[in-house]
């Protein structure tokens, strides 16, 4: 789209949201029930985009994108009436003839930016969360996943007018051109990179933004573990999508005490889970493009593999691969992998590893597998991150029934259910003051009787 198209988007959705439509709940229940039809109506298409585009499987697309998206939709149906209530609070005593209450309001325009690596399920998310607040919304999909773009521009035409909610399809110029514009809230997922300048360019309009980034998300595998029970889930994690996940494991710091026997465990559950040959098994993924596939590739030191390192120049693929004896000198430690390469450290001390941690940025993620409650407690009340599993990984940011986000670099702000609710909506704080009592102490002249009141009302 050029300039005009999107700025003629923008001025038809501000009229519309001016007309009050989407503050009835009952408009936005109904938007919401079309755009469940519409995804189960397309769901084979969309199937088909995401093995274009990622190779990704018919059952990893429902799981991870498509039975995501229904999910939170299923929840947003049943739970926004509620929550788009009034919210009564108590009122202090000073004002005891009066009622205090929150009142829920769509923020107005909503900008949501889209990655490629889950793109359908980080299209749809958010745009649910933004409508059930009663927002209307502009889309845009990355143009990586351009196939699944077309798919997503298809079910949101099919669900809903363009003044309501519109796709943008295109690169980097449509994307610097909505950045422009002003919008009254602005969600983004994405690297970090381009998260500072969605902000950089929110502040110029003092719009309020969310950003979900990413970083290199630890894992500690420590010397109490059922370590065959923990390479199978960190193996998940971190191969599902190839890598391409923001908060697949990035690296495993290993008891000393564990190593051997978790690597074996680990090249045992890459067996299982993908085969002998996993660049041949259909149901293994692929990087997103060229670029990509070269930068990972480059983060590889043959010296150090251990299990994998294979490539398939042609179809963008890179085995699972592990790797050991890492340090953090090494280039697969100065930056998120995003790919199918998993860095083994280890170490003696857990107090160690929490002070390296914490002196690199915070992340979004955190996985800690261990038996012990005392270091449960010890680990995640010292660092600092978005949110996490003890003895699993991903799980946690599949539920509605808590937020999702990050914090410091690895993002700000959190969505996802309620939180996803709350994330679109401002909250008026009101106070209903009524009229047949009026206390005298506020009103000047201030007097020593007026004085001792209200001592004893703020105290």
């Amino acid at each position: 789209m050029n300039e005009a198209e999107i700025k003629s988007i923008i001025d038809k959705q501000k009229a519309f949201f001016a007309k009050g439509d989407t503050l009835k709940v009952s408009y936005r229940v109904r938007a919401l029930k079309r755009l469940r039809e519409a995804v189960k109506k397309h769901e084979e298409e969309i199937n088909a985009a995401l093995k274009a585009d990622l190779g990704k499987s018919t059952s990893e697309s429902y799981m991870c994108e498509v039975g995501m998206v229904l999910s939170e939709l299923s929840y947003m149906i049943k739970h926004t009436a509620r929550y788009a209530k009034k919210k009564h609070v108590i009122s202090p005593l000073a004002q005891f003839h009066s009622k205090s209450y929150k009142l829920p309001s769509p923020y107005g325009q909503v900008l949501i930016l889209s990655p490629w690596n889950y793109p359908f399920m980080l299209s749809f998310d958010p745009l649910i969360d933004a409508i059930a607040a009663g927002n209307t919304a502009v889309v845009k999909p990355s143009a990586y996943s351009l196939t699944v773009s077309e798919v997503i521009a298809k079910v949101i035409r099919e669900s809903f007018d363009e003044e309501y909610v519109a796709v943008v399809l295109g690169g980097r110029a449509e994307n610097t051109c909505l950045l422009e514009q002003e919008f009254d809230y602005i969600f983004f997922t994405g690297s970090s990179a381009v998260g500072h300048e969605v902000m950089r360019k929110a502040a110029e309009h003092l719009t309020p933004v969310t950003l979900e980034l990413g970083g290199k998300s630890p894992c500690i595998v420590d010397e109490t573990v059922r370590v065959g029970l923990a390479a199978k889930r960190i193996v998940f994690g971190k191969y599902l999508n190839c890598g391409q996940t923001c908060v697949a494991p990035d690296y495993i710091y290993c008891h000393e005490s564990r190593v051997d026997e978790f690597i074996d465990a680990v090249q045992t559950e890459i067996l299982r889970q993908y085969g002998e040959e996993p660049l041949k098994n259909d149901k293994y993924g692929k990087m997103i493009n060229r670029k990509h596939f070269d930068r990972v590739k480059g983060l590889i030191d043959a010296d150090k593999v251990i299990v994998g390192g294979e490539v398939n120049e042609d179809a963008l693929q890179i085995a699972p691969t592990v790797m050991r004896d890492v340090t953090w000198d090494d280039a697969v430690m100065k930056e998120e992998i995003f790919g199918p390469v998993m860095p083994i450290l280890t170490y003696k001390n857990i107090d160690d590893v929490i002070a390296t941690i914490n002196a690199h940025p915070h992340p979004l993620a955190f996985y800690l597998f261990t038996e012990d409650e005392n270091e449960v407690k010890k680990v995640f009340n010292v660092c600092n991150f978005g949110g996490g599993c003890v003895n699993d990984t991903i799980i946690h940011l599949a539920t509605s029934y808590m937020g999702f986000g990050g914090v410091g670099a690895s993002g700000m702000g959190s969505y996802h259910g309620r939180t996803g609710f709350e994330t679109f909506s401002h909250y008026k704080s009101i106070v209903d003051k009524k009229t047949w009592l009026d206390l005298p102490m506020r009103y000047q002249p201030y007097t020593s009787w007026k004085d001792t009141m209200i001592r004893m009302f703020l105290k």
